[in-house]
Formats: C-alpha cells, structure tokens, sequence
C-alpha cells in the first residue's frame, strides 16, 4: 500500500499547479520567447481590431495611385498593383492568414491526439489499424499532399483549412500514440487499472495530464510550417481568393510588380517571416520550460 501511495503522490506532484507556475517561471525567464510572444500577442489584436487599426479601406482601388513607393503621404507603405493601401491591407492580412495558419493545427491537435491516444492506450489490433492508416498519409510529402488535396476540393477558405488539418493530423496522432504508449506502461497506471479503474478513468486522471504537454509543445512548432503551407497554397491560387488579403494571395498579386516597386512586392513576405519565426522561437521556448531535466 505504501508504494501505491508514494506512487500516486508522484503523480499528483507531476500534475500539481506548481509544475505549471514553474512552466510560467521558466518562460518568463526566457528574453527570446517573451519577445516572441509579444510579436504573436501584437499580430492577434491588429487582427481582432483590424477595423479600427488600419488606416484606410484595404479593397479600396486607384489605379491613378498605383505601385506608389514605401512613405507616400497617406501610405506609409506604398499601394499595390491596384492602387489599395498596402498597410491597411497587410493588417487586415493577418486575420486570414493567422486563421489558415492556426485553426487547422488547433483541430488536428484534437483528433490527431484523441486518435493517437486511443492507439497508445489500447494497443493491439487497435493500435495496428490506426497507426498503419495514418502512415498512408506519411507516404506523401506535407506539400504535395496539401497540393493535391486544395486542387481536388478547389480553391477556397474551407477547402484550405480542410487541406491543411489533414495534412497535420498524421504527425501529431504518431506523436500522441508514442508518448501514450511510453506512459502506459508506467508503474502508476498499472497500479490504477489493477485496482479496478476504467479505461476512461485512467486515460483523464492518469494519462491525459502526461502526455498533453509534448503533443501541445510538438503542435505549436507546426503553426508555422502550415503559416508557409498556407500562404503557398494562396499563392497558387488554391487558397484564399481575391480580392480578400491574404499574405501568400498579395505576394502573387505584386509578383509582377518586383521590378517596380521591389520593397513594397516583398513586404507580404517580411510579415510571413515575421509571424513563422516568431511562432518557432515561441514554441522553442516552450519545449525548454517544460522541460524538467533543464
């Protein structure tokens, strides 16, 4: 009885709010992942209060001021091929492309974990079917397989997100299948199903609590990959369509426009950069706080 115990106060411990206040320490602690967070945390709220941030009408058109350089009066960064602002326009970017590089990582989270659980935890058969359909996906390159799945559903907002989710959803259910079986069979959930508990119960008391910090940490590092994915699917036309800004959509709008105004074509590019390194740095500085050994 007394091991059980010891056993179940370690587990409690693991799972106590002090190791997560410790998590917040460590973060907080960490210069390069702070400034990452503020940048993250500065693109969502000129995202969530474009309307009042930006400075003039983004599908407002002149082709009187057309290609005009960075620091025009009154557009402080230039217009496009259409003579729309090309600020007010990268502002209001931001939702779409924040929204098609961020909600098909946060529902593939969900079913790439609840399917990669179940597989760790069961085993068997069960673990056989899932995993070897999810290494079908595997045998396709993230691109190509966005690519084909864009084209066969054709372009749009949702067919995009649907692409991308499913894209995703393969590499974070290996990883949530790899830690699931890791834990499974740790002294502690042994003990739990020895003494009568559900499967359910184990996996919401003594798994879940385990294994959500690294599919978490492993699916952060993925906004920025399907941030790329996505601004490549618009810049081929698969993704969002115009005349709605969208980050990958503007830099195939101004592609032709590189030999004019060089700075303003490339500034779509600068603000993708921007937001997959500041997401990159972030979720390294995740892995590290959550890092106990550290």
């Amino acid at each position: 009885m007394s091991a059980a115990a010891s056993i179940a106060a370690m587990a409690a411990i693991e799972k106590s709010p002090g190791y997560w206040s410790g998590v917040l320490t460590r973060l907080r602690r960490d210069p390069v992942a702070m400034v990452a967070l503020a940048v993250v945390l500065a693109l969502i709220l000129m995202a969530i209060f474009a309307p009042w941030v930006a400075p003039n009408d983004p599908y407002r058109s002149s082709m009187i001021r057309r290609l005009r350089p960075i620091g025009t009066p009154g557009f402080p960064l230039g217009t496009d091929e259409l003579g729309r602002d090309m600020l007010s326009r990268l502002i209001y970017g931001a939702r779409l492309s924040l929204l098609m590089g961020v909600m098909p990582v946060i529902i593939a989270f969900f079913v790439g974990s609840a399917i990669g659980i179940t597989a760790g935890f069961v085993g068997g058969r069960v673990n056989t079917v899932l995993m070897r359909t999810i290494d079908v996906f595997f045998a396709f390159p993230s691109v190509l397989l966005a690519i084909a799945l864009s084209g066969a559903l054709g372009a749009g907002i949702f067919n995009g997100l649907l692409s991308l989710t499913v894209v995703f959803i393969p590499p974070i259910a290996r990883i949530a299948e790899s830690v699931t079986t890791g834990v499974r069979k740790i002294e502690y959930v042994e003990a739990a199903r020895a003494s009568g508990a559900s499967g359910f119960t184990i996996v919401r008391v003594h798994v879940l609590g385990n294994v959500i910090g690294p599919i978490f940490v492993y699916a952060t590092s993925l906004i920025s990959v399907s941030l790329i994915l996505a601004s490549g699917l618009s810049f081929l036309g698969l993704g969002v369509k115009p005349p709605e800004p969208e980050w990958g959509l503007m830099l195939n709008t101004l592609r032709n426009a590189i030999y004019v105004q060089p700075w303003v074509a490339a500034l779509p590019g600068v603000m993708i950069f921007i937001t997959s390194v500041s997401f990159n740095l972030l979720s390294d500085g995740l892995r590290s706080a959550m890092d106990l050994k550290a």
